[in-house]
């Protein structure tokens, strides 16, 4: 029989520390979720080495730059902080009140220098020796004047926040503010007394005002960003219901013509035997057996290709266009202000329904581009009947320089939904502009001859 030892009390170390955390008040929370943002912005890898790498060639300002000369804007913001550089060099060369070639003056220059050069390397670790060197320019100097930022010190330590809250983020350079903030009162307070006059509220609001500049400029780039990559999701997403939009009118075209024949078929099938005086009853069969799969053949295409048709969806009364029907469109097309000839060369014959209907559509949608992104140009539809297939060529000038229309952009989904309908009959097409200035588009739709059919 077994002895439970109840004299050790179990620790309590998780609940302690649990109602610990749940007496801590939201100020205290935030203070030390503060001081963890200090840490990880100012402190944490903080000397860590992080080059400024060059400026894009495609920007908005070195993309309007001659190509001989974007290999040199590249590097733009490295001579303009070196520019800045040379000026705390001089100006604390000669705002320190030493003769320009002692010693301590060059000194007090590079370092007023040395931290805005270190914000193209190490630009946390610039600020912290942009405080540093104003302490000790401070400390070399030892006489009268701005307290406690001279001249050098003075540019140099706004340089480095404003190069260092451009090359980081707006929370690191509101921590780098505070900072510079604390050691302005300190100065003032400890050492205030023994100058006339202090320049850290100068600095306090000179500096706040650039690092407002410099947030408002990161949070418009991150606006312009998130822009930029929505307008490309939506881009992607209206091309693909155009697309799918495309091919959901195809779908329901094929259906409407294969249930057409089908039908046909099944109808002629069932009154076949009966234009036949005793007809043999292999016969009779025969033609039942046909009438039978294509009725089957009918529901299955039916229940297949139905589910694309939209509940509102109606099918269409008239019979469906083709190129027959062309002439109707140019007509149309014509009253619209669009001069258009059609040119057509070789046997004409009749071709499948498939084809004959997406060579109607591909025509339609080429001259609606015509009309809509060269106004008051000229077009030519030409057809070609060859062996094998059907050409098609439609082409337009340039609009002209006194159009009263302007033209209208679009997203060209009407290309895309010309190329859904080659792609479906296996056949070729080419667009673009030409050397005029027009636009063309060419059109191969193979049409394989009536002894392949069976094949």
């Amino acid at each position: 029989m077994g002895v439970t030892d109840t004299t050790h009390p179990q620790p309590q170390a998780p609940a302690s520390g649990g109602r610990a955390g749940t007496l801590r008040s939201p100020e205290y929370r935030l203070a030390q979720k503060a001081l963890r943002g200090l840490r990880q912005d100012l402190f944490h890898d903080a000397f860590a080495y992080r080059p400024l790498p060059p400026r894009r060639a495609d920007g908005p300002f070195t993309g309007r730059l001659p190509a001989r000369l974007r290999p040199a804007a590249e590097h733009l913001p490295h001579a303009v902080v070196g520019a800045v550089a040379l000026l705390a060099l001089g100006v604390g060369v000669l705002g320190s009140g030493m003769p320009g070639g002692d010693v301590p003056a060059l000194l007090i220059g590079l370092l007023c220098a040395l931290p805005v050069l270190a914000t193209l390397v190490r630009p946390v670790g610039a600020f912290w020796l942009s405080l540093g060197a104003t302490v000790v320019v401070a400390f070399l100097h030892g006489g009268e004047g701005d307290w406690p930022w001279l001249p050098g010190s003075f540019i140099c330590h706004l340089a480095v926040l404003v190069v260092v809250a451009l090359r980081t983020r707006p929370r690191t350079a509101a921590w780098m503010w505070v900072l510079t903030v604390v050691y302005a009162l300190l100065t003032d307070v400890v050492f205030g007394g023994a100058y006339y006059y202090t320049n850290g509220g100068p600095m306090v609001v000179v500096s706040a005002l650039a690092l407002l500049a410099v947030a408002v400029w990161h949070i418009r780039r991150e606006a312009r960003q998130e822009v930029t990559a929505q307008q490309t999701v939506t881009e992607h997403e209206r091309s693909r219901r155009t697309l799918l939009e495309e091919r959901t009118t195809i779908a329901r075209e094929l259906h409407d013509v294969v249930a057409h024949h089908m039908s046909v078929v099944a109808i002629q099938a069932e009154a076949a035997p009966y234009r036949v005086e005793n007809p043999p009853p292999e016969l009779e069969r025969a033609f039942a057996t046909i009438r039978e799969n294509a009725v089957a053949a009918l529901t299955e295409l039916r229940r297949v290709l139905g589910v694309v048709r939209a509940e509102d969806y109606q099918a269409p009364d008239a019979p469906q266009p083709t190129l027959a029907d062309l002439d109707g469109l140019l007509a149309n097309v014509r009253d619209a202000g669009l001069t258009v000839e059609k040119a057509v060369t070789g046997a004409v014959r009749e071709l499948p329904q498939g084809v004959e209907l997406s060579a109607y559509r591909i025509v339609q949608e080429a001259l609606s581009n015509t009309l809509r992104h060269a106004p008051g140009a000229r077009a030519r539809v030409e057809i070609g009947y060859v062996l094998g297939g059907l050409g098609l060529r439609v082409v337009n000038d340039p609009p002209p320089d006194l159009a009263l229309v302007k033209p209208s952009p679009g997203a060209g989904h009407g290309i895309t939904g010309m190329r859904e309908r080659v792609t479906m009959l296996n056949g070729e097409m080419t667009a673009g502009p030409t050397q005029d200035g027009g636009y063309e588009v060419t059109v191969f739709l193979p049409v394989p001859a009536a002894g392949e059919g069976g094949a």
